[in-house]
């Protein structure tokens, strides 16, 4: 699960994808499996979610690192490059950004 506190010394990075209904399902289906078969396995990943809006045209994606290396190795991969290319097919874009915790409620 992911931690949410300003005390965590962990790199998050929150990424939105903006698509149409009609392929939603088919890049929340790659998401899920970069994440099932890849992304979990590499060095420094925490913890990651992904949420649908109700109009199925966006998917917000929270993922955690134990350093900022670590998500920017991943994503120099060949699987990883790979993977990018064929969910930048299903999507209009998708822009990763990386934030620290400022606040953290509840």
């Amino acid at each position: 699960m992911p931690r949410i506190s300003k005390d965590a010394s962990v790199q998050t990075v929150i990424t939105t994808f903006e698509m149409t209904p009609g392929t939603c399902q088919d890049l929340l289906d790659a998401l899920t499996a970069a994440y099932a078969e890849f992304i979990s396995n590499q060095p420094g990943f925490i913890a990651a979610g992904l949420h649908v809006n109700d109009a199925q045209t966006r998917i917000a994606n929270y993922s955690q690192w134990a350093r900022r290396e670590d998500f920017q190795a991943m994503l120099r991969t060949p699987e990883m490059r790979k993977r990018n290319r064929a969910i930048n097919e299903l999507c209009k874009s998708f822009e990763p950004v990386m934030y620290e915790v400022a606040a953290a409620f509840g």
